[in-house]
């Protein structure tokens, strides 16, 4: 049985997807105007295991994922200035230079991060018209209202508005003290569609009903998921800091519009954190992967490392915590490259796992499936290391956990080892020792190999060397 833990209901939920075995999968995806820090791919590392997670338990996805490259204000208060246009400004580039240049370096994350990419990408620019249409069905059932900065959603109209984050908005708009745009009527409203401003020119704007200006950026998500997956589906995911704004006024737009249930199920990851504060870019502390590899670590490590903590808990980020996580990891690659040496993918992919590692594969999943419980999985992946199973069956059970891990643990490989000539005597010496059955030699020579820095561990085809 698979369950997630639904944000919007609060609790932990059986997942039943409304046409079986098809589930509709939308994932916020970047606003490429910098690069994505550590703390944005740690939600994207959570989406990957949930995708790869639903695939385990015989479901066909339907992945989408958006580019934002236009409307994300530097407010969510509507007030600011555009990240892409910020972005340009920074760099001395256009606009669209600036998106696709970080769109591209963002896939590079995914790929050194082995994320399986969705199967559509979406970009906003390239949805302008849907957007413009959403707004209109908006405006006819009266959502809407026009002011000099643009069309706004009005949240008075909507008696659910904030049900995902649980908003108190009575609250919010008695002590309200964020930053107002002026004609905006109420402080939870928000924009669909921002005019350009008579005395600006921008380099991305459109010709609309109400004017030229640029879309909000809230409404490509609702307008591009209904396009791709239908006005209702079933899993939306993102950031925890999606929830109170971005995901709330998703839901009002789309279902305002629509007259229908906008998503089954919300799912959200927890922040990263550094010296136990939020990472962020308006906080000037992100880190991006390039930093994470400038140090040495391999990329994979860090995924290794967001295992450690249940993607709806906040998880410290701090050099001392990976370098531990490399470490577990590098073990890791090293038992799967002597499993890979000793045993062929063949051999690992047609043997039918004994009742132990059957079961091993069995809790594996259960532990996934229980809210993609990825600590618990993990301690049974060193628990499967440290039993005393066939290595063939080991294998076949590896192979089974990285389809959902994505360690890349079939790729292993075992570091060539130099072995001096005196050793590979010694080495000879005692396997001549123990056919002959004559153990006393074969320890003693166990020993001196010792002694030279290596240690010998005996296997089916022969000893295996390891440098000390």
């Amino acid at each position: 049985m698979l369950k997630f833990y639904n944000t919007l209901t609060r609790a932990k939920e059986e997942f039943k997807p409304q046409n079986p075995p098809a589930v509709g999968l939308y994932t916020c995806g970047p606003t490429v105007y910098n690069y994505a820090h550590i703390g944005n791919l740690r939600t994207y590392i959570f989406e990957d295991i949930l995708k790869r997670a639903l695939v385990a338990n015989g479901f066909e996805v339907n992945h989408v994922m958006n580019i934002t490259d236009v409307g994300h204000l530097t407010s969510d208060a509507d007030v600011g200035e555009d990240k892409m246009e910020k972005g340009a400004k920074r760099e001395g580039k256009t606009v669209w230079d600036i998106a696709e240049f970080y769109t591209k370096a963002f896939k590079e994350d995914m790929r050194r991060l082995n994320l399986v990419e969705p199967d559509i990408w979406c970009k906003a620019t390239d949805h302008i018209a849907e957007q413009i249409e959403l707004i209109q069905r908006l405006e006819k059932r009266g959502f809407t209202y026009l002011i000099d900065d643009g069309v706004y959603f009005d949240t008075t109209k909507d008696p659910h508005y904030g049900k995902l984050a649980r908003l108190d908005i009575a609250g919010l708009r008695a002590g309200a003290r964020i930053e107002m745009v002026q004609g905006k009527r109420n402080p939870t409203d928000f924009a669909l569609w921002k005019l350009s401003p008579d005395n600006e020119q921008r380099q991305m704007e459109w010709e609309s009903p109400w004017g030229k200006g640029f879309p909000g950026w809230h409404i490509e998500c609702s307008a591009m998921a209904m396009k791709y997956l239908g006005e209702t589906f079933d899993i939306h995911c993102g950031g925890i800091d999606l929830i109170p704004v971005h995901h709330t006024n998703e839901i009002a737009q789309a279902e305002n519009a629509t007259g229908k249930k906008f998503v089954h199920t919300w799912l959200h990851g927890e922040f990263l954190l550094v010296n136990e504060g939020r990472m962020g870019k308006s906080e000037g502390n992100f880190l991006t992967l390039q930093t994470v590899i400038d140090k040495g670590f391999d990329p994979l490590t860090y995924r290794y490392f967001t295992f450690t903590a249940h993607y709806r808990q906040k998880l410290n980020f701090s050099w001392k915590a990976l370098e531990a996580a490399r470490t577990a990891f590098k073990k890791l690659q090293t038992f799967s490259a002597e499993l890979n040496t000793n045993v062929t993918n063949v051999e690992a992919n047609s043997i039918r796992p004994s009742i132990g590692c059957a079961e091993f594969e069995q809790r594996f999943l259960e532990a996934v499936n229980d809210d993609l419980n990825m600590p618990q999985a993990l301690s049974l992946v060193w628990e499967l290391v440290k039993s005393d199973h066939k290595a063939a069956e080991k294998k076949a059970t590896l192979l089974s956990f990285d389809r959902i891990l994505g360690l890349g643990l079939a790729d292993a490989k075992q570091k060539e080892i130099i072995i001096p000539a005196e050793v590979q005597k010694l080495i000879d010496a005692r396997e001549l020792a123990r056919g002959a059955k004559d153990w006393k030699t074969s320890d003693d020579l166990r020993a001196q190999i010792a002694a030279q820095g290596f240690e010998i561990r005996d296997a089916d085809r022969g000893p295996k060397i390891k440098k000390i």
